[in-house]
């Protein structure tokens, strides 16, 4: 399941993500809806006016949840969870708030 999160204007998933400092990043938080780290990943995000997009990947199925593993794959070699994709250059792997906010400079 796909949702957004954070503070888009109308809450449209579509916009660009940034954070209130008025930076722009495209983020994607792959994670398990079961995960509690995923979970305070979210929260910490939304705390700090990120907008980004969630990914559960275990509620997809078939084609679906094989392309979000692979994608997770590319940028966390053991799949786990939470994995963050901050611009499609970065990953951040596991509950890091810290290493979030140096990457978004925040």
């Amino acid at each position: 399941m796909v949702v957004s999160g954070g503070s888009a204007p109308g809450g449209s998933s579509d916009a660009p993500a940034g954070a209130s400092g008025g930076a722009s990043h495209s983020i994607v938080l792959y994670g398990l809806s079961t995960c509690v780290w995923c979970r305070k990943m979210k929260e910490f995000l939304e705390r700090e006016g990120v907008v980004f997009e969630v990914v559960h990947v275990d509620e997809l199925s078939g084609a679906q949840r094989d392309a979000a593993v692979s994608e997770v794959r590319k940028w966390n070699p053991a799949v786990s969870f939470p994995t963050v994709v901050i611009d499609g250059v970065r990953s951040v792997n596991g509950y890091r708030p810290d290493e979030v906010k140096e990457v978004l400079g925040l």
